[in-house]
């Protein structure tokens, strides 16, 4: 690790605690103030969702996730709150699930690994449920859809107008010429639910096909200006739906809808967790 890439990663290596066993672990206090979380409910939320992401991936929650009490002082007292003591990989969940838009959320997710944890996760995914893979790919697909968002602006579609459109053109590529509210209105979803959502693992997989190429193909070519954005974003979409025509795939129009929303199936997996605090393997509130 060269010394420049160390000194960005300080603020991680800096919270490390390696115990007597010689294994690591990351305070969940800690991890929230280096990034940038001053009100633990806040972090509490993301460390909620990265549980359940555990879960779906295969592992031990209660094992990434220990709960521990931790002394403080208040005044002249002392109290006990909670803590976790997070393993690197609960610690990798974490910033995948955090705010995209802060900076050190990006610097924190090479450092714990990004490449070989989405490939750990991609080893288990062929033995997950519909559900749960449903609830990995719509993850992915928010982080993508950050970055592709920010990839845009730069290449400038900046006014609201223009990315409305940009967006409807990935979508009428991949969809043979429905834009959003078309593929809304055929979904037969009520207003304000979210046609990614309402997608099936194989129909999430082709958009964030869709939507990981279209940002590296801005990048790399360093794409400049609205109209020529909106192009590539187009023709990245049709160029997967051509894929999946070829290999004599079903069209992502022709898909089922799926009956549970992405909400529903957080719901139910939130449930699970608490399930199992219930039974002391698990604690999920201070």
């Amino acid at each position: 690790m060269s010394e420049l890439i160390e000194k960005e990663y300080k603020c991680f290596e800096d919270i490390k605690t390696i115990r007597e066993d010689g294994t690591e672990f990351w305070s969940a206090r800690d991890l929230a103030l280096t990034l940038g979380y001053t009100k633990w409910e806040n972090f509490l939320k993301v460390i909620k969702r990265a549980m359940i992401a555990c879960e779906n991936s295969g592992h031990d929650v209660a094992d990434e996730f220990p709960d521990v009490k931790k002394t403080v002082e208040a005044g002249a007292l002392k109290k006990q709150i909670s803590d976790y003591e997070l393993s690197r990989y609960a610690c990798y969940l974490i910033v995948q699930n955090g705010d995209p838009r802060k900076e050190v959320i990006a610097l924190g997710q090479t450092y714990f690994a990004i490449q070989t944890y989405r490939q750990e996760v991609a080893d288990h995914f062929n033995q997950l449920n519909e559900d749960s893979r449903r609830l990995v790919v719509r993850g992915d697909i928010k982080q993508w859809n950050q970055l592709l968002a920010e990839t845009a602006h730069d290449a400038g579609v900046i006014t609201n107008e223009e990315f409305a459109i940009f967006q409807n053109a990935g979508y009428m590529g991949l969809y043979g010429g429905l834009d959003v509210d078309d593929i809304h209105d055929r979904k037969q979803l009520e207003i304000g639910q979210k046609i990614l959502d309402y997608m099936g693992s194989t129909e999430l997989i082709a958009n964030l096909f869709r939507i990981s190429q279209t940002e590296e193909k801005l990048r790399k070519d360093k794409i400049q200006g609205a109209e020529k954005a909106t192009s590539v974003h187009y023709n990245v979409g049709k160029e997967v739906r051509g894929a999946i025509e070829k290999i004599g795939g079903t069209m992502p129009e022709d898909l089922p809808t799926p009956e549970k929303s992405i909400q529903q199936i957080e719901k139910e997996q939130m449930e699970k967790l608490k399930e199992k605090a219930k039974k002391g393997k698990l604690m999920l509130d201070e």
